[in-house]
């Protein structure tokens, strides 16, 4: 007696139509059929009345559908008792610096065990994924609304200014954004990250001048390096510098108020209880546990 013989019978019994358990199957009928007549000659019984018109179960049947299902529930506990625990796939960026390192501990802590996917992915491609299921989270800036998806505010990132480590605003314990009126400005365009092109420019206006474009390099690494041998300045997350080690380029933070933008997790906007991944809700304590 194989698993899959009493999986084909109990779907038989319950449609009592071989067509349409072998469309439940995804199988040929005379696939069905013939499991079903090795089933019958191993336990010597009909199982099944085909004199009628209509499939009905026999009495043998009627007897065996309790324990065929019986033993198909209890092959399933024994797949989920060894099966890997579900993880969580969770959509990140570059910037999130010692943030992601503290969340991930906080969350190892709360769900030991539990396996977590990283997905590095540019913010549009992040929501999507999220809106459509293919991703649990995302973190996100500062994001305009998205169909499908609702952001939980988490943390304001600030940010601080990288310039060359030798230039005399670079042994300033911080920085006033009309200082760096005369330095170009590398920064990303702006389609990959509108919510900080803009927040950086609007500052640059407020301060009472226009940023004098830099170039744009491919990666912020890339920016750093051309920043270490020419006079430049960009802005990092204030968490990814702590992380970043580059000798020749200075960190220093913005005079308060300084410049910020908020930090969310990008979740679906229809996720109901029962649809939510189990780990979400302890991927938001670990979020809360990263900021006490």
């Amino acid at each position: 007696m194989e698993l899959r013989q009493l999986t084909y019978f109990v779907t038989v019994a319950e449609e009592l139509h071989f067509g349409r358990a072998a469309e439940r199957l995804h199988i040929v009928q005379s696939g069905v059929s013939q499991q079903i007549r090795r089933l019958e000659r191993e336990l010597g019984a009909e199982l099944f009345d085909r004199s009628s018109r209509h499939v009905r179960l026999t009495a043998a049947g009627e007897r065996l559908l309790p324990e065929a299902r019986t033993v198909l529930a209890a092959a399933d506990r024994a797949r989920a008792a060894v099966a890997p625990p579900p993880g969580l796939r969770i959509g990140t960026s570059t910037g999130l610096g010692e943030h992601l390192d503290r969340v991930l501990a906080a969350f190892a802590r709360r769900a030991p065990g539990v396996p977590v996917e990283l997905h590095s992915l540019p913010v549009a491609e992040r929501l999507a994924r999220v809106a459509g299921g293919r991703l649990d989270a995302a973190f996100v800036r500062a994001v305009e609304p998205v169909p499908g998806v609702r952001v939980l505010p988490l943390w304001a990132d600030p940010l601080v200014v990288a310039l060359p480590a030798t230039h005399p605003l670079a042994a300033r314990t911080e920085i006033g954004v009309e200082e760096l009126a005369g330095l170009p400005l590398a920064l990303t365009e702006r389609r990959a990250n509108p919510a900080l092109v803009d927040l950086v420019v609007g500052a640059c206006q407020e301060a009472g001048f226009e940023p004098l474009p830099g170039p744009a390099d491919s990666s912020l690494q890339d920016t750093l390096a051309t920043i270490g041998t020419r006079p430049l300045w960009t802005v990092v997350y204030a968490s990814h510098a702590r992380v970043l080690r580059s000798p020749r380029v200075a960190f220093v933070p913005f005079r308060a108020p300084g410049l910020a933008l908020s930090t969310g997790l990008a979740v679906r906007a229809s996720a109901t209880p029962a649809a939510t991944p189990a780990h979400l809700d302890t991927l938001l304590l670990a979020c809360a546990d990263h900021e006490k």
